[in-house]
């Protein structure tokens, strides 16, 4: 072993990690040295320090204020108010312009789903057989096509897809073979998250056999290390990019570069904006964007005592209702800072049984948590700016997400959700649902067997429907319309 490299280690207490270098092979050490090399040993040990210090959680009740009136707007109306369309026209012309892109958060497999494939790969059981990335992409087709309809040019959007260490490859493979869903390819740009080693409970590195650091992705969060190491922000600023929307791999119903929220950020002259739902109810456990003392912050649900999470204005709206749903905006200009910040963001502390080796270098199991994994979440730089846009918006039409293989947020209620927004953009442009008999079916009736699936091509919000529907005013279940 290099003598600089173990020095280094006893510096920093970590020898351990070479005790069994002797029994490797010249492809084994390799790997080992490979990893110890993207280990900053300095910042491990700054980060234990500070994810053990700050990892007692703190109800935060005392320090927490709505956010201010001026800095949060609705569009929650149907039809769209002037100020809604006029945020919109702004967010159209952004795109023409070239100006806007999408990062999409793409680092996480379908484990829970039963599926080792990435999450945006998953098989919905939509009519159409159409997956997350399917989705998203066609929506982004549609909507520089109604940039270009709107502001003429040839604006493209570009598309900055975080995978991880097990998604890149194939990810990447799953674009190729489905021809980059009809966009330019070099609009695409794939980047992988960082991954941080995993530390027992006394700060020492894990290995996971005798030849590796037991690794994971550092959480969302580390977004903004990932963008500075890769040069993404440095390629947007080439491109001209200077709006950025954010946002998870897992919600079906995600309008992606929603250009009304787009328009809102950008007319606020905002560095960094989120999309908000109204919480459900008190006790949903969803974090929710406040301010926390003069600091802007999404706080969890375990950080509230319920007497808070119960407040209600005189309105009758819940005091702290502006629920966090990982969709958010950020000039390329703070960007930069992000990233220049990114060591400072919060340490979130997830202790966990880490498969490990023992002392002769076999596999071990342990029966109880043995290390912890630091994470970062990427809201967490909003604390990092003085003003913020948030624009709470319809939960029904923006919001669905994929966590779970069965019950809630599952893929039956992502594609009962996606069937059920195709209907109302279809009953928005006049159609009457009927059964086989000819009578009307309620809207408010259907349900997730009414089948309505409408490519994201034809329509990205409700919008170009009507010639259709004046020439087909009544339709019947299953509705499936790729073309018109």
């Amino acid at each position: 072993v290099d003598p600089v490299l173990v020095e280094a280690l006893k510096k920093h207490g970590q020898e351990h990690v070479v005790q069994f270098f002797d029994q490797l092979s010249n492809e084994e050490k390799e790997q080992l040295l490979g990893q110890l090399k993207e280990v900053d040993l300095v910042q491990t040990d700054i980060d234990f320090q500070r994810a053990t210090k700050d990892s007692k959680e703190l109800k935060l009740d005392q320090y927490m204020t709505p956010l201010p009136e001026t800095m949060a707007a609705r569009a929650t109306s149907n039809p769209p108010t002037p100020q809604m369309l006029a945020w919109r026209a702004l967010g159209l012309e952004l795109i023409s312009k070239g100006q806007v892109a999408c990062i999409l958060l793409a680092g996480g497999q379908g484990t829970r789903l039963g599926s080792t494939d990435p999450k945006g790969m998953f098989d919905l059981q939509l009519a159409s057989k159409f997956t997350l990335f399917h989705v998203q992409a066609l929506r982004m087709r549609r909507l520089q096509q109604l940039a270009r309809e709107k502001h003429g040019g040839d604006g493209r959007i570009t598309w900055y897809i975080m995978t991880s260490d097990s998604t890149q490859a194939p990810t990447i493979a799953f674009f190729e073979r489905n021809g980059y869903f009809g966009l330019q390819q070099s609009d695409i740009v794939f980047f992988p998250q960082n991954s941080v080693p995993a530390l027992g409970n006394d700060g020492k590195l894990i290995l996971s056999t005798k030849s590796s650091l037991a690794l994971s992705p550092d959480g969302n969060g580390g977004l903004y290390s990932s963008l500075r190491r890769q040069g993404i922000v440095e390629d947007m600023e080439k491109r001209g990019i200077a709006h950025v929307h954010v946002y998870c791999v897992d919600n079906i119903l995600v309008r992606v570069a929603d250009p009304t929220f787009v328009g809102y950020c950008a007319s606020k002259n905002a560095p960094a904006g989120a999309v908000v739902v109204a919480k459900s109810g008190p006790e949903e456990k969803v974090g929710v964007l406040c301010k926390v003392k003069d600091d802007f912050q999404v706080v969890e649900y375990s950080e509230i005592e319920s007497h808070t999470a119960h407040m209600r204005n005189p309105d009758g709206r819940l005091t702290y209702n502006a629920g966090n749903i990982c969709n958010h905006y950020f000039t390329t200009e703070f960007l930069k800072t992000c990233c220049a910040r990114c060591n400072e963001l919060k340490l979130h502390v997830a202790s966990k049984k880490i498969p490990t080796v023992d002392s002769a270098g076999n596999p071990y199991a342990p029966p109880v948590e043995n290390g912890i994994k630091l994470e970062k979440f990427v809201f967490d730089v909003f604390s990092f700016t003085p003003a913020l846009a948030a624009l709470e918006m319809p939960r029904d039409q923006i919001f669905s997400p994929l966590k779970n293989k069965e019950g809630a947020n599952s893929a039956a209620t992502c594609r009962s959700d996606f069937y059920a927004l195709c209907r109302r953009f279809l009953h928005d442009a006049g159609a009457v649902f009927e059964d086989t008999n000819g009578n009307e079916i309620p809207l408010e009736a259907c349900t997730a067997e009414h089948v309505c699936e409408i490519s994201p091509l034809l329509t990205y919000a409700g919008e170009g429907l009507e010639d259709y529907v004046k020439a087909n005013p009544r339709l019947r279940f299953p509705i499936v319309l790729s073309h018109f």
